[in-house]
């Protein structure tokens, strides 16, 4: 079964293209990386997968679910989403515990009354990304990697079938960082585990476990298919349009650009 399919799909904002001619499966279980600078619609494109915009052409079906013929409401339970952004819409002053219960009523606020089994998942969830410590603590006191996680664990609350995980590293610390991403592979590797997309500007962050790599340029699919692949040294360069060498450690990529007068070509 694929977890999506986008064909041909398009989205114009004020007559201009935001989006153009996509084409894209990912078959359930895979595990996607989605790269793209500042303003190549990555943005737009989670908008689309996760029904809050409509594309202008072209067909997009999530689940089995062909949007114009599905309850997209429904369709946004089975999809979890950890991102930056959210936190701005996070009532800072709940406590830890509740914000992570919220995700299993997809409620930003705890206004249902969980049961006992929803304690149960939300206690499991929050010692699994190191949140216990502090779950009867506001949210606003905590460090930014710390709300991440809590973010992480209150995605998951529902079991979803897709979770986007939008530049989910920005703002934290190398150490945060790497923290998180290790929960990030914990989820991955996990029985039954959700079709992850992993969006970012920054190739460093793409684990092992994101064997698949979208890249996304000015609005238009450049490249797509095996990291491997994908993240080689001509195709990135054609990507970026800038001189580079790429190497791997322990199964992740780092991009060294070149620039003119330096010693040894990287920076």
């Amino acid at each position: 079964m694929l977890s999506l399919e986008m064909k041909d799909v398009s989205w114009k904002r004020d007559g201009k293209y935001i989006l153009r001619n996509i084409g894209w499966k990912v078959e359930q279980g895979e595990h996607w990386a989605v790269i793209g600078l500042n303003g190549s619609g990555k943005t737009s494109l989670l908008g689309i997968i996760s029904g809050y915009i409509f594309p202008s052409e072209g067909e997009v079906t999530v689940l089995g679910k062909k949007f114009g013929s599905c309850d997209l409401r429904e369709l946004r339970k089975s999809i979890g989403w950890v991102s930056s952004s959210l936190q701005e819409n996070l009532m800072v002053e709940e406590k830890v515990e509740d914000i992570v219960l919220s995700g299993r009523f997809a409620s930003i606020g705890l206004y249902d009354v969980p049961s006992k089994r929803d304690h149960r998942r939300a206690w499991g969830l929050m010692e699994q990304f190191g949140c216990v410590d502090f779950m009867s603590r506001p949210y606003s006191t905590l460090s930014q990697g710390e709300k991440q996680r809590v973010i992480l664990a209150r995605s998951m609350m529902n079991n979803p079938k897709v979770l986007i995980l939008d530049e989910p590293c920005t703002g934290l610390d190398i150490f945060a960082r790497e923290h998180f991403l290790n929960g990030i592979n914990e989820v991955a590797r996990s029985g039954n585990s959700p079709t992850m997309l992993y969006v970012s500007h920054h190739v460093e962050e793409i684990l092992p476990v994101f064997n698949r790599t979208l890249l996304l340029k000015k609005g238009e699919v450049h490249s797509l298919g095996e990291s491997k692949h994908v993240l080689g040294k001509t195709n990135l360069t054609d990507f970026f349009e800038s001189q580079l060498e790429i190497s791997w450690r322990n199964g992740r990529p780092r991009i060294h650009l070149q620039f003119p007068g330096s010693s040894n070509g990287r920076k």
